[in-house]
């Protein structure tokens, strides 16, 4: 039985390319459409998504050598948000545990898309196994075992799966000038922090996608080029800093600031890639998905992970990393001083989550919205692993913590809730609604 559970849950669903593929082909067949057209669409969406995936691995690979060589040039030491080391463990532990809870997520979903209004499909697999994941290490730590832990977890899980998007979709519309596609990305909360400074202080703003330069200049209107020119001197420095010895277990021989600059360079790549990936990817899925949206769930909206959203602001996507880093960087100071773990800035997290944190603040504020939104966003995702640090190590977790700042609010609320800390888990959740309250008020439904 495990074994086919095992095959069920993690070669089959838990493979998101082959599950958004599938979902693909279930919306032609639904429409009716010819063989020659399900099969043509279907594969399109996996090369699509497959494409997109090449782009994110070539960028993780280029933005972990940064970490190393940031980590090690400026020579902090603190708490990494490692949330494959946490997961690692889990499943040595509670490997059956966290995959039926990963499926009593996937049906709570779609039952409530099906009965309520919000009508959203979560589709960003490894999202949803750290959510998974979470919701099993606090409740079996806390004492639930079997029906009861997978059942706990499963539901509170499906339940974010269906309200991350809905509460994003406002802002999400506003960026997209569609309501085609949903935001599936459990950094949901750190978003809607940014777009809410970004709303309070970016008033006439202008956009970061309306910079006038100089004909001298005009090449860096080209969203590659003026990214290079970003990214360079930011693996430069630190490459300096952390020097050719260290720098030589990953450049196979070659001049560290050499190695340095086409590391930067595979970055940009790497990005050009997960453009062209996604792309692909809308065109064929949103068309698809109306079968499963006019037949299974009717209206259904697809969750789709956070690069979905960068290349309607690509600007706005570094300038977000830039100011998450800076304020992660503040936090990992300043924190510590009032007695909270210091948490390393995670480069893989503030280019993603920052990215996108980035677009919502431009959408709102502008550029004022985006670098300082985008400060206290980083700020943000700093203090929360920090806060979820404590609970973690009284259940054995030591030197790690989660990232995304969703799965670390199930964390805090259920941790809290299973302790009997009911004043804690009111006061997060009357701050989250407050932030959606705010981020979200007056924009066209």
């Amino acid at each position: 039985m495990d074994a086919i559970i095992h095959f069920i849950v993690k070669d089959f669903l838990g493979q998101a390319s082959i599950l958004i593929a599938l979902i693909a082909m279930l919306g032609l067949i639904l429409q009716k459409k010819s063989v020659g057209k399900i099969v043509e669409g279907t594969f399109k969406t996996l090369m699509g998504f497959l494409i997109m995936m090449a782009g994110i691995n070539i960028i993780v690979v280029a933005l972990t050598f940064l970490n190393d060589i940031f980590t090690s040039g400026f020579g902090m030491q603190g708490y990494i948000t490692d949330v494959a080391a946490i997961a690692g463990v889990a499943n040595r532990e509670l490997g059956s545990e966290v995959a039926l809870t990963l499926l009593v997520i996937f049906a709570v979903n779609i039952i409530i898309a099906r009965i309520t209004p919000y009508k959203y499909i979560f589709l960003t697999g490894q999202a949803l196994l750290w959510m998974a994941t979470i919701g099993t290490v606090i409740g079996y730590k806390s004492g639930l075992t079997g029906a009861t832990l997978i059942l706990t977890g499963g539901i509170f899980g499906g339940i974010m799966a269906v309200l991350m998007p809905a509460i994003a979709q406002p802002i999400v519309r506003k960026i997209t000038d569609s309501d085609d596609v949903a935001l599936g990305h459990f950094c949901t909360i750190g978003y809607l922090v940014q777009a809410a400074v970004a709303r309070a202080i970016g008033k006439n703003s202008r956009s970061t996608e309306d910079l006038v330069l100089p004909d001298n200049f005009k090449f860096l209107q080209d969203t590659y080029l003026s990214m290079a020119v970003i990214m360079v001197p930011m693996y430069i420095i630190p490459a300096l800093f952390a020097g050719p010895e260290y720098i030589a277990q990953f450049s196979d021989g070659t001049n560290y600031i050499m190695f340095a600059f086409m590391q930067s360079m595979q970055f940009v790549a790497g990005v050009f890639v997960l453009y062209s990936g996604v792309r692909l990817l809308l065109n064929e899925l949103v068309p698809a998905f109306r079968g499963i949206a006019m037949r299974l769930v009717p209206n259904a909206k697809p969750a789709l992970d956070c690069p979905v959203l960068f290349p309607y602001a690509p600007n706005a996507v570094i300038v977000g990393f830039l100011a998450t880093t800076v304020g992660s960087i503040i936090g990992m100071i300043v924190f510590p001083l009032f007695g909270l773990a210091m948490i390393l800035p995670g480069l893989l997290t503030n280019f993603f989550a920052g990215g996108a944190a980035g677009v919502f603040g431009n959408a709102m504020g502008g550029r004022k919205g985006a670098i300082i939104g985008g400060v206290v966003h980083g700020l943000f995702i700093t203090l929360l692993p920090a806060m979820l640090i404590p609970l973690l190590e009284t259940f054995g977790f030591k030197g790690v913590t989660f990232s995304d700042s969703d799965v670390i609010g199930t964390g805090l609320v259920l941790g809290h809730a299973f302790q009997n800390d009911w004043p804690f888990v009111i006061g997060f959740i009357a701050f989250v609604v407050f932030i959606v309250w705010f981020a979200n008020r007056k924009l066209a439904k």
